[in-house]
């Protein structure tokens, strides 16, 4: 599975996530922090400096066993380790500080942006970009808040210590002659050149051998994200694979997703060995460099031992600063990954917002006012092609109708589009307005926590009294539930499909919505508790229009709707869309 390509340079990916920052409103306290780092920051090189500079002094005093100016230097090294301990422990906080910032800003931002109307749905069925939203929000903004404050520490650091000795190094090397066809060039500045050329080389080789792990880190990634999926998926399914012995299958197909995850590692592996050679070599070689481009000069009698250190440490602080880059290959390599996936994310999110589909036909849906109504309507997929056999279809306020048809005639398709989740197709619906209808799928949704949270959801328990919130489930056959309404737990796996279900008519009866579209609902509910709920629909609820989408057997036909519209089925349409991703229905879309 490859990361689906966005088009976006290093620039584009930089704008995205200034976009997201700014998006989160925390970028003022990001600039705050940044700017006490880079304060901070200064005032270390500037002690580095004093720290390099006390080398002279410190190891001529050990030449001339200069015992008092020994402990005179012992005492400032003490006052300059000090400073330097004290601004390495406060761009410590600074540091993490603006990690942690970043990650909220970054979060809080694609947070905002999937959970808005119909998106988290919409991005999930627009292809691989969809695929693991968790991993992206949680593992990838984690990994790319950390890696920017890092390596953007690191290289404003880096860079101003090599602006910073550089100078050092240059007043402090002398000029070389190097005799060439009869003449003699002089080379001012040597040791600067030595360390230019020396963490040049360093530089240009490691790219060259690492960067082959921008784009396998980037598929580790995804590589990862789907063999973690696959993992939760069966642990949410092991009482269906339990019951259908289905273990050694599962076995199996989570072997072969560890299997890509494998294959991309040892590639990884094999790079950051070729990387290391580089790397490591120019490491140990930089013990001894310095002093052996500084060694003439101190041979020939004009250098000192101190003036030598000296120069040893302003050279690897050249050379260090100028390998900064060498060093993090690696780093910057999975940085570059990381900020394309959730770059990539954050655009495919704002890309639903104008969604068209070049050729594809687009059903107009508008929510207004308090009537249902479909003129024209086809919904369409390769597969199936749903319409209804009357058009146009109107029902008015507090009117119950039903939609039939027979399994397999695309229901659950109709019902999506109805609901706004599905678009492909022709026609109009107008539904009414936000707010006044309760939309009820096959399956009801029931989330983790308190059960009161679950029977007032998506409403704070607060919004209703404890008394309605226990008449709500005593309505619906669900009272002896009422004594566990403050306890947490994991509600959609203890209980049944039809105790599901009766909560999201309990979830009515709090609400009191003008319209229910239901489809299939009071198909998943069990008997004796199937008429607690028409005595409900035709009690408490007897207001509430219906729109219900089903077989017409069983309570749906025992007078619970005034008039019925079969469904009708047709081969798909193999339009656009389905070579690439369905977008959701746009609010307030046009006729086509």
């Amino acid at each position: 599975m490859n990361e689906p390509a966005t088009g976006q340079g290093l620039g584009g990916q930089l704008g995205g996530m200034v976009a997201l920052l700014r998006a989160s409103r925390c970028g003022g306290r990001i600039l705050l922090l940044m700017a006490a780092l880079v304060a901070v920051i200064a005032a270390t090189a500037w002690y580095q400096i004093l720290l390099n500079a006390w080398n002279k002094p410190f190891y001529d005093s050990l030449t001339h066993k200069d015992f008092a100016g020994f402990l005179h230097q012992l005492r400032v090294f003490a006052g300059l380790a000090l400073v330097l301990l004290a601004l390495n422990v406060g761009q410590l906080w600074l540091d993490q500080t603006l990690k942690l910032t970043l990650r909220r800003g970054l979060l809080g931002a694609l947070l905002g942006q999937w959970m808005k109307p119909g998106r988290a749905d919409a991005i999930a069925r627009s292809g691989s970009i969809g695929e693991n939203p968790d991993q992206r929000m949680q593992i990838d903004a984690d990994n790319l808040a950390d890696l920017t404050a890092a390596l953007g520490i690191g290289l404003f650091q880096s860079t101003l210590l090599l602006v910073s000795f550089i100078g050092v190094l240059w007043g402090q090397s002398g000029t070389v002659s190097i005799p060439v066809a009869g003449h003699s060039y002089e080379i001012h500045g040597f040791m600067v050149w030595c360390a230019l050329l020396y963490a040049g080389a360093a530089s240009w080789l490691s790219w060259r051998v690492g960067r082959r792990l921008v784009g396998l880190n980037a598929e580790r990634s995804a590589r990862e994200a789907s063999f973690r999926f696959e993992l939760v998926r069966v642990n949410e399914s092991r009482d269906n694979i339990a019951i259908h012995h289905g273990e050694a299958a599962e076995l199996q197909r989570i072997g072969a997703t560890f299997g890509h995850v494998v294959d991309v590692i040892r590639a990884a592996i094999r790079a950051t060995v070729g990387l290391t050679w580089v790397t490591a070599g120019f490491g140990w070689f930089a013990l001894v460099a310095p002093i052996v481009a500084a060694s003439p000069f101190y041979f020939a009698g004009s250098m000192t031992i101190g003036e030598l250190m000296l120069i040893v440490g302003a050279f690897n602080q050249v050379q260090s600063a100028l390998r900064w880059y060498v060093n993090n290959v690696p780093a910057i390599a999975n940085w570059r990954a990381t900020l394309g996936r959730v770059t990539s994310f954050h655009h495919a999110l704002a890309a639903l917002d104008n969604a068209a589909v070049t050729g594809a036909p687009r059903i107009a849906r508008r929510e207004e006012g308090n009537s249902a109504a479909f003129s024209g309507l086809r919904v369409m997929t390769p597969y199936l092609c749903v319409s209804l056999a009357e058009d146009p279809v109107v029902a008015g306020p507090g009117e119950r109708l039903l939609l039939h048809g027979l399994s397999g005639s695309g229901k659950t398709l109709l019902f999506r589009a109805i609901a706004g989740l599905w678009a492909i197709g022709e026609g109009r619906i107008v539904m009414p307005a936000q707010g006044r209808a309760l939309y009820m799928p096959t399956e009801a949704y029931v989330p983790p926590g308190p059960l009161i949270d679950a029977v007032c959801y998506p409403h704070p328990p607060g919004d209703y009294a404890p008394g309605e919130v226990a008449a709500a489930l005593d309505a619906v056959g669900l009272g002896h539930l009422v004594a566990g309404l403050s306890v947490s737990g994991r509600w959609d796996q203890s209980l049944n499909a039809s105790e599901r279900q009766s909560i999201a008519f309990a979830r009515a009866m709090l609400q009191k919505p003008d319209w229910l579209v239901m489809d299939d609902a009071l198909a998943q509910i069990d008997p004796e508790a199937q008429g607690k709920i028409v005595a409900l629909l035709r009690g408490p609820l007897a207001h509430a229009g219906l729109l219900g989408i089903g077989n017409g057997m069983g309570s749906e036909s025992d007078g619970l709707y005034q008039r019925s519209v079969a469904i009708v089925s047709e081969p798909g349409v193999p339009v656009p869309p389905f070579s690439g991703r369905a977008p959701a229905v746009v609010a307030d879309a046009q006729p086509a």
